[in-house]
């Protein structure tokens, strides 16, 4: 395997694959793959590869969207990429879903940027070519996590290591088995973190624990991410998917826009200043305040009785 220096190394240890996806909803739609046409057979056996590597189902408002390549951790291509990229814009904009699960198959979670795939490095690097290639590769992804209009939910099943972590991360809310590891592995390779990594961590775990995951790349058992607040709660391993369920579906009926804009509230309350905090927020109300979402949580509490959400 031909590793980049701009893109994160995959050393898999042996797992066993399982005969079926452990996390899928019971029930669900399946949904086409990537977004696009694919010209001759080549560029349809790609969608079709991509689409079983990368499954995506529907169920009750809830879009499952699971890793499938047990035999590598979970590692990513850039095939794998841009399916994931295209089916977070496209929950993102889908009014039928309401909540996103980012899960796995078999042992690991992701193991980060799989370059198995990808073809061996030129001889001769021209300047840009590793900066282009992240902008158009790791942060998209990152930023199509981190601007989904939906609550996006991590179920961490094992590994998540580098771009992997940060996946997990990104999201707006993590679940972790107790088996779940989480490792920045970049430094043992001598590679500056992508993906984000640099931005995520200091904003979750402030910047001198950042710094010591970063300089040292010691793997985090789920517990100890948990107690620094890289994870939301460690439950047994048989009981992540079920977790991961009951959470979407609470998110799911809840009024998705108001949802939406508490998360662009959040996630830009730690990258400006208290006044323009204070405006989007402001602003943020005033946008909310026109859904039918809102009208009925007014109502529903003036007439004392629960709110039936519609996520309109």
């Amino acid at each position: 395997m031909t590793v980049s220096p701009h893109e994160t190394p995959v050393d898999p240890p042996g797992i066993t694959e399982p005969a079926a996806p452990a996390t899928l909803p019971a029930s669900g739609k399946p949904v086409a793959g990537l977004t696009g046409s694919a010209e001759g057979t080549e560029g349809t056996e790609l969608a079709e590869s991509a689409c079983s590597l990368v499954l995506h189902t529907t169920d009750n408002g809830v879009a499952w969207i699971t890793l499938n390549r047990p035999g590598v951790l979970n590692a990513i291509t850039p095939d794998h990429r841009e399916r994931l990229i295209s089916l977070l814009d496209q929950d993102s904009a889908d009014p039928g879903v309401r909540a996103v699960v980012i899960t796995a198959t078999g042992k690991g979670f992701c193991a980060g940027a799989d370059l198995r795939a990808a073809s061996t490095a030129p001889a001769e690097r021209v300047p840009g070519d590793v900066a282009r290639t992240i902008r158009r590769g790791a942060q998209r992804l990152i930023s199509a996590v981190l601007d989904c209009e939906k609550p996006v939910i991590a179920a961490v099943n094992g590994t998540a290591a580098g771009l992997g972590a940060h996946l997990a991360l990104a999201c707006d809310l993590v679940l972790a088995a107790d088996s779940a590891r989480f490792i920045e592995v970049f430094v043992r390779r001598g590679l500056v973190p992508d993906g984000g990594g640099a931005y995520l961590l200091p904003r979750l775990v402030g910047p001198q624990r950042a710094k010591e995951l970063l300089f040292f790349g010691d793997a985090l058992t789920a517990v100890e991410a948990e107690r620094l607040g890289l994870v939301n709660r460690v439950v047994p391993e048989t009981e992540l998917a079920a977790t991961a369920r009951s959470w979407a579906a609470r998110l799911a009926t809840g009024p998705t826009r108001t949802l939406a804009l508490t998360k662009q509230l959040v996630n830009a309350s730690l990258d400006g200043d208290r006044a323009a905090a204070f405006a989007a927020e402001a602003a943020a109300q005033e946008i909310n305040m026109t859904t039918a979402d809102a009208i009925e949580g007014v109502a529903s509490f003036a007439q004392r009785r629960s709110p039936a959400f519609r996520g309109r």
